[in-house]
């Protein structure tokens, strides 16, 4: 991870903050709203990395495009690209329209083994073990419909799995007879073993294939994944890993995980261009998992297979580049250090009240930058109504069996102001309702 000054100059190299000198933007002392000042002093002590360095962030904030008349805090949704990564595609897609036919497949198509390798270099496994893929639920998909199953097998995940994966296997289920089994999570989830045992309680002798989440996309919940993949290795099942919100959010590496499966998008929090995607199989495994779509040799050991999918912009997945050397001026753990300042900053001023609560642990290592709050009363759907309705802020209503409320993911261009914003607008709906 480069210092502040390094990493300052990084960005400026990538051509996104222009050629102004750096200056002083007085944010510390001013963005505060009466009564925030107190607030932000009950909060810890900033980790490593100046988490709260407001002259740092907001260089780093101008590297982004985005609407200031609004709010974005659904960038667990997806989000908005850097002006350089957009510019990088644009780039990209222009030339491939000089001439298509040669130029996106014979130029610009050898270059994505360039880009393979980068991504491997930054977030391990081998080149001839990750597939680029449009998102994550393609990825998924891919291990979901790609094992040979036979009626009455068993596949297991949570009641919290992102509902796309749910309904693929429950597809499966309805076509050809195998059975879904589904548990719930404790809401916060905080003990490891708890969530290790919950998988491995829920096994069965007709178990062969196990689906879980990095981070639960509902409440931001971080799972421990290399526990349960090596309780499910113990029984002799694969897991495969919904790391749709893990990849430039947490601060790891494949190895860290020690999985066989893994799928991500690049669209959330490394802010590649939108529909963009990793698949990671283990070099031993690609040859008996079935593409998705098909392919020459739907038997091979080639990790290029799963990436069969007919005509296809070049553009969008060579910007990656782009959004990966960003991700990386900046730093894993420092970007990582800000979202969780970011969340704090806005989630502990908010308990404070009797009736927020919140559906995401804030103890260490349990989340990142994405939380669930609830008010006692109030119905998600409006209040997230109201919020853009009223104030031009943007989050995502959670409804489920076992929790409901609000989910807010803020990102790195996100200022502390928006963040006030945000609290002062929730403590309105807490102390006055929504108007009828």
């Amino acid at each position: 991870m480069l210092d502040r000054r390094q990493m300052l100059g990084a960005l400026g190299g990538l051509g996104a903050l222009g050629a102004a000198p750096l200056a002083a933007t007085g944010w510390a002392a001013g963005w505060l709203q009466p009564g925030a000042a107190a607030r932000a002093a009950a909060l810890p002590a900033a980790p490593a990395g100046a988490a709260d360095d407001e002259d740092f962030w907001s260089e780093v904030a101008r590297a982004w495009t985005v609407d200031r008349s609004l709010i974005n805090l659904n960038n667990g949704g997806v989000s908005p690209a850097p002006a350089e990564v957009q510019a990088a595609m644009a780039r990209h897609l222009a030339f491939s329209h000089q001439a298509p036919a040669h130029n996106m497949w014979h130029v610009l198509e050898p270059q994505r083994e360039l880009l393979r390798e980068r991504m491997a270099q930054a977030f391990g496994g081998g080149a001839h073990e990750l597939a680029f893929t449009r998102n994550a639920s393609e990825g998924l998909q891919i291990c979901q419909f790609g094992f040979d199953l036979k009626p009455g097998d068993e596949v297991l995940t949570t009641t919290h799995d992102y509902p796309r994966m749910i309904s693929t296997f429950r597809q499966r289920e309805l076509r050809e007879g195998i059975v879904l089994k589904q548990f719930a999570l404790p809401v916060p989830a905080e003990d490891d073993d708890e969530i290790v045992a919950l998988f491995e309680a829920h096994i069965t002798p007709r178990t062969k294939l196990i689906l879980m989440c990095q981070v639960i996309n509902l409440t931001g919940q971080v799972l421990p994944v290399a526990k349960v993949v090596a309780m499910a290795r113990r029984h002799g099942l694969p897991v495969i890993v919904d790391g749709a919100h893990g990849f430039a959010h947490l601060d790891f590496r494949l190895d860290d995980l020690d999985c066989d499966y893994y799928a991500t998008s690049l669209h959330k929090w490394l802010s590649a261009p939108h529909g963009t995607g990793l698949l990671y199989v283990r070099a031993n495994r690609i040859p008996d998992l079935w593409p998705l779509m098909g392919a020459e040799d739907p038997r091979s050991d080639k990790i290029t297979k799963f990436e069969e999918i007919g005509t296809h912009p070049a553009a969008n997945t060579l910007a990656v580049a782009d959004a990966l050397v960003f991700h990386e001026a900046i730093g894993g753990r420092r970007k990582l250090d800000r979202l969780i300042w970011l969340r704090d900053a806005w989630a502990r001023p908010l308990l404070a009240h009797d009736r927020v609560r919140l559906h995401t642990s804030l103890a260490p290592g349990r989340a990142g930058g994405i939380a669930t709050v609830e008010i006692e009363g109030l119905e998600p759907g409006p209040l997230v109504s109201w919020l853009w309705t009223r104030h031009k802020i943007l989050v995502t209503p959670i409804t489920h069996a076992d929790f409901r409320g609000v989910r807010v993911s803020p990102h790195v261009y996100t200022t502390p102001a928006e963040i006030e914003r945000f609290v002062a607008a929730m403590e309105q709906a807490v102390r006055h309702g929504l108007p009828a």
